[in-house]
């Protein structure tokens, strides 16, 4: 399965013509909720049934703390420390780029991704930006209920709740956390509808 070829940022098409007055993001979903509640777990269950869907995954993770993936003495980290704004380290199975600098935005990160290699980006976390995401609850932890958490289930740009249990307090569709596949079909059914593109008006 494969998403239409989208314009690249800066441009949008129009009548088979490039016109350059907009931004344009790859499909992408995110999912939030305070820290413990099992976003990852659940995140794990649900990519390789996405995967058997046809479906190429990318990922954008929210940190809250410091994190580093060099290793100190080794010739990217020394550089690093040096003062190189930007590294890439390269492999025959994989590379990747560190950036030095302030906290990103959300689209500007989804902008560095390459559209090319995948169809829909799953993302934990940026829970004030403004994108599709799904709120996921679980009783058993005491902060999904706490009203200093209430911002999560009350988002506008929400368009599902996960739970472990049933409620009758939620106008959006509730799904099960215990059922990832029935998740899968939920996500897509609105990938394939194109309800997970967002588009941004260029400044």
């Amino acid at each position: 399965m494969k998403w239409p070829p989208l314009p690249k940022p800066g441009s949008r098409m129009v009548n088979n013509a490039v016109v350059q007055s907009a931004v344009y993001y790859p499909p992408c979903i995110g999912f939030i909720a305070p820290s413990g509640t099992g976003k990852t777990t659940l995140l794990r269950q649900l990519i390789p049934l996405l995967n058997q869907r046809g479906l190429r995954i990318g990922y954008l993770k929210h940190a809250h703390h410091v994190f580093d993936i060099d290793q100190p003495g080794k010739d990217s980290y020394v550089i690093r420390a040096a003062g190189a704004a930007q590294v890439i380290i390269a492999s025959e199975q994989r590379w990747v780029l560190l950036h030095e600098g302030g906290e990103a935005d959300l689209l500007p990160l989804l902008a560095r991704f390459d559209s090319t290699e995948f169809d829909l980006v799953l993302i934990e976390g940026f829970h004030r930006a403004h994108y599709p995401k799904i709120a996921v609850q679980r009783t058993q932890h005491s902060q999904s209920i706490a009203a200093d958490h209430a911002h999560y289930y009350t988002d506008p740009d929400l368009i599902a709740l996960v739970s472990d249990a049933p409620t009758t307090d939620y106008s959006l569709p509730l799904l099960a956390l215990n059922q990832p596949a029935a998740l899968a079909e939920f996500i897509l059914n609105h990938w394939t509808a194109g309800r997970l593109v967002i588009h941004a008006t260029a400044v």
